[in-house]
């Protein structure tokens, strides 16, 4: 955005001074007569017009004068209006983007860890039944299998498409209210975790609007000491007025069969590890050995057990492993199962091993406050757990450290170019110094209007400053 506004500002700059080279001196030179002496009053508008503007001219030359004899009175008003620059600005709202309706939202559906795929589809006709009594909706596609946080008969993932935006002018229809709307109604739906959400305003920025965070693992303490950070942190930000919505995102522990190998026995056996494997995988999954032709079309032969033998636990044992000299050896002899509860599947961020965390800013507060309030429970978390922003979040943190340099550039921009047109150094100072009125009232119009520091907003800051400064050059 910065670029692009850099780009538009550059080629408006550039067009203008070729115009004020070429066109307006002819311009001036064909409507622009010279006017005799004693011949300059107008008459009519015209005459009015420069009347009043003289006479405002006089009156503000008489103030200026009044100002002058009272310089350190103003000197003192100035500094006020400096400190109130700066107290406002360190209280204003930060955020990134302001959300956007999109025309659409989706629908993350999380059932527990084993649950069945006809669970799921019971829950996603739930969620169908109540998006499709909605007036603002107009159709919604749903995904067994699949959701943000992962994969597996437990997931299920909705898009929902709204009407046009003409269609839907009452208050709360809106994607961010259909939303709201739908969380509330399908927080009650049994033994399933449902969050509606508002696509972001960049797509390329994540799945859904609000913050992403990721806790790490700097320590290397494991995967139950992380997930009980985890909890931790979830149940601290459960607490907070300044949050909303803060959930996992991702797959929780589920039930897993291990298999407990007596490698002394296998290896008295003379059974490899390499046997065991390639047994267990062919079995349960499956393995492909060759191609044979068949009635002109290439077959391909895939080898895996028979469904009926694999669907117990206690079937794996019964499987036989060829030893070192070629006699199968079943897995009872040297193995056995047991049930523990694991993760299923490895997140890692930069390194470390984390977990995925989402969630919202509150009603009434913003996206920046949001932040700095996960980031002091975070830190309350026990030593060797860190954290790291992704997506929107780490934008909307870059954007943040950057603006300061941004607007010191834009006044020194604006001082370079006045230097250079004055040929002094001392008279752009007193220009600039008009600077913080104009910052003055972006602030005041932005707090009373209930909006945030957020990339349009530094955008259009730096487009006062530099107006501010013309202005103070016309005057």
């Amino acid at each position: 955005i910065y670029r692009q506004f850099s780009a538009v500002m550059v080629a408006s700059i550039g067009f203008s001074a070729f115009m004020a080279l070429s066109l307006t001196p002819a311009l001036c030179a064909t409507l622009l007569k010279p006017v005799d002496d004693g011949h300059h009053e107008k008459r009519g508008f015209f005459g009015w017009f420069n009347r009043r503007f003289t006479r405002t001219a006089k009156g503000y030359e008489s103030f200026v004068s009044r100002m002058l004899k009272r310089a350190a009175r103003w000197l003192i008003i100035y500094v006020a209006i400096c400190a109130a620059v700066v107290v406002l600005f360190r209280g204003l709202p930060t955020s990134f983007l302001p959300q956007e309706d999109q025309g659409n939202i989706i629908v993350n559906v999380q059932l527990p860890p084993g649950a069945t795929q006809e669970r799921t589809l019971s829950v996603m006709q739930q969620v169908e039944g109540f998006i499709l009594k909605q007036p603002e909706v107009q159709s919604m596609v749903g995904v067994l299998g699949f959701s943000f946080s992962g994969q597996g008969q437990n997931a299920g993932l909705a898009f929902v498409t709204l009407k046009d935006w003409d269609e839907r002018k009452e208050p709360g229809s809106n994607a961010e209210g259909l939303a709201g709307r739908a969380f509330g109604a399908l927080s009650g739906v049994r033994d399933a975790f449902i969050y509606p959400l508002s696509p972001p305003p960049i797509p390329e920025l994540g799945n859904a609007s609000g913050f992403t965070f990721r806790l790490q693992d700097r320590a290397g303490a494991g995967h139950e000491a992380l997930i009980a950070a985890r909890n931790q942190l979830l149940g601290m930000a459960a607490k907070s007025p300044l949050l909303a919505q803060v959930r996992p995102d991702g797959l929780e522990d589920a039930p897993q069969l291990r298999i407990d190998i007596d490698r002394d026995k296998a290896n008295a056996l003379g059974v490899t590890f390499e046997a065991i494997n390639t047994t267990l995988s062919t079995a349960l999954g499956s393995s492909y050995i060759n191609d044979f032709p068949n009635q002109g079309r290439l077959q391909r032969v895939v080898v895996q057990a028979d469904a009926p033998a694999r669907m117990q636990p206690q079937d794996l044992l019964k499987l036989n492993a060829m030893n070192t000299q070629g006699v199968p050896v079943p897995l009872s002899t040297f193995a056995s199962t047991r049930w523990i509860t694991g993760a299923q599947q490895t997140v890692r961020y930069n390194g470390y091993g984390a977990v995925r965390i989402s969630g919202s800013a509150a009603p009434g507060s913003s996206s920046g406050a949001a932040m700095a309030e996960m980031e002091r429970l975070a830190a309350q978390l026990p030593a060797g757990f860190g954290y790291e922003w992704t997506g929107q979040s780490r934008e909307e943190k870059l954007a943040g450290s950057q603006a300061i340099i941004l607007y010191g550039f834009a006044i020194l921009a604006v001082f370079l170019c006045l230097a250079a047109l004055y040929e002094s150094w001392s008279i752009p100072l007193a220009v600039i110094l008009v600077v913080p009125c104009g910052v003055l009232g972006v602030l005041l119009a932005t707090m009373l209007r209930s909006y945030s520091n957020d990339v349009y907003f530094q955008v259009g800051l730096i487009t006062i400053i530099g107006l501010s400064a013309k202005n103070a050059i016309l005057i």
